[in-house]
């Protein structure tokens, strides 16, 4: 009998009760392995109604009782690793060390919401005017709510619910239906650590749940990452419907290499961030662009490098690289390299026919490696989320700082070189909100906030640090005055208030 993933709401499973459910594989091996609960306008109200009710206590709970919540919940993810990382390895396929690598990037997150005491401190301005004092304070939203993507199943609830509930808010989070299990373990985890019923929910589903959260009078906020397109999907119909919004759309990120960097160095790192985790990151280097005359050295280093790698079911110790998420997926991938020569590009490395002894059914796709790639090119031009490296050439750094800066992404971008002053006029010139200058992934640390630029950011505030904090927070400007005592009534006075 199949497994089902059910919904999370108000402290406990509860079955899903639209009779709509969708598949889950597991992406080694191509079998239907679970079936996910997708949720109807009725469940997604539910869902909604749960975290509103949870909100009317903890909205005014103590920072000391969250923050307690909090440790707690720390500890018992830092014990429950390896089986967090088990369940992501299952639905995703991601090899088990990438998939430890996405909790610990999501468990500093769940630090920073910790230490939230010192980030909600207001300011106080004392004697403005005569015994008048004004002060500045920030407040919980009520419930919002999170929808989240395939590729990291707990890294970016993560990014999202632990700093929303540490600012007093109420969460409903929406997980991809492709690999929905982490999602649930997390809130299990959360309960477990003490956090009261209906303040984390978890709402399984597709779209109708999504437009349910985006059209739900009660939503206030919601957080997004996933796709362009659905990002401005999302941040048109949420803003409209009064919600605040912050929504992370895709990326074409670009690596400049230098004539004068260290090309080994620089070979390791494009291997590393256009093929680690199958290419499913939006952080994950697709387009490397040579300067001048080191493109012939740079692509046979890479290619060297990327012969190297083993293919293989993510629990196999072995494997460097797992499948992609689902066959239509890995079918869309292999399309931009079987059309690259048509379009001008020479094929380097085509892994579009890789298959793996034993796992014939699963999602396979080899590493592929495209030189000589135009910019009117659909590899170039896509987001293509899989493990395909384009190689452009251009003669300047100016050329190459113009050829990115002409992408509608400005998701995160990096920069190989020696020259500290290329390096820095790259970092201010550059239209991107994340910069690597000989670091590939510029995924910034959980006290620094994480966003794009352009087309791969919609709303204002990036993800958690300073932004995240006030994403899910309002201001609140008090302005006070106690008359002395010894004064008399000072009576009726209808003119502007004099500050001096």
């Amino acid at each position: 009998m199949t497994k089902t993933v059910n919904h999370w709401i108000g402290g406990k499973t509860v079955e899903g009760t639209s009779g709509q459910y969708g598949p889950v594989t597991d992406p080694a091996t191509g079998a239907v392995t679970t079936q996910v609960a997708l949720a109807s306008v009725e469940e997604v109200d539910a869902a909604v109604a749960a975290a509103k009710a949870a909100y009317a206590t903890w909205g005014t709970s103590s920072l000391a009782q969250r923050t307690t919540v909090l440790f707690r919940y720390r500890a018992l993810l830092d014990a429950r690793r390896d089986d967090i990382a088990a369940l992501i390895t299952a639905e995703h396929g991601k090899v088990h060390s990438d998939a430890l690598g996405e909790v610990a990037r999501g468990l500093e997150i769940v630090e920073l919401a910790c230490g939230i005491t010192t980030q909600l401190k207001g300011e106080l301005s004392t004697q403005v005017s005569n015994r008048v004092d004004v002060s500045s304070i920030r407040q919980s939203l009520g419930v919002v709510a999170g929808i989240t993507p395939f590729n990291f199943p707990a890294m970016v609830p993560m990014w999202m619910f632990p700093l929303a509930v540490a600012c007093g808010n109420t969460f409903v989070l929406k997980p991809s239906e492709k690999d929905p299990s982490a999602a649930n373990l997390l809130a299990e985890l959360a309960s477990e650590a003490g956090l009261p019923d209906g303040v984390l929910n978890v709402l399984h589903g597709d779209k109708v749940a999504v437009d349910g959260l985006l059209n739900h009078p009660d939503v206030a906020a919601v957080s997004f990452v996933g796709s362009t397109p659905i990002a401005r999907y999302i941040h048109a119909t949420a803003s409209a419907n009064g919600k605040r919004v912050q929504a992370l759309g895709g990326a074409k990120n670009h690596m400049l290499v230098l004539p004068d960097a260290d090309l080994d160095a620089a070979a390791d790192a494009a291997v590393s961030a256009a093929y680690g985790s199958a290419g499913e990151r939006c952080m994950a280097i697709s387009a490397v662009v040579a300067v001048g005359a080191i493109g012939d050295e740079l692509v046979a280093k890479i290619r060297e490098r990327a012969e190297k790698i083993t293919i293989g079911p993510g629990n196999d110790p072995a494997s460097e690289m797992g499948p992609l998420i689902t066959a239509a997926h890995r079918d869309k991938v292999a399309s931009y390299v079987t059309g690259a020569a048509a379009q001008g590009a020479e094929v380097v490395l085509d892994g579009t026919g890789h298959t793996v002894e034993g796992f014939e059914d699963g999602h396979w796709i080899g590493l592929s490696l495209l030189d000589k790639v135009s910019t009117d090119s659909d590899a170039y031009q896509d987001e293509i989320f899989g493990p395909v490296l384009c190689v452009l050439r251009v003669d300047t750094y100016e050329d190459g700082v113009a050829l990115m800066n002409a992408s509608p992404f400005g998701n995160g971008t990096a920069i190989f070189t020696r020259d500290g002053g290329a390096a820095r006029r790259f970092q201010l010139e550059v239209e991107a909100g994340m910069v690597g200058v000989n670091v590939p992934i510029p995924v910034p640390v959980g006290y620094h906030s994480f966003g794009g630029w352009k087309d791969s950011l919609f709303g204002d505030h990036h993800i958690y640090g300073n932004d995240g904090v006030h994403f899910y927070t309002r201001g609140k400007v008090v302005t006070t005055r106690w008359p002395d005592p010894a004064d008399a009534p000072a009576g009726v006075d209808l003119g502007f208030p004099r500050n001096h």
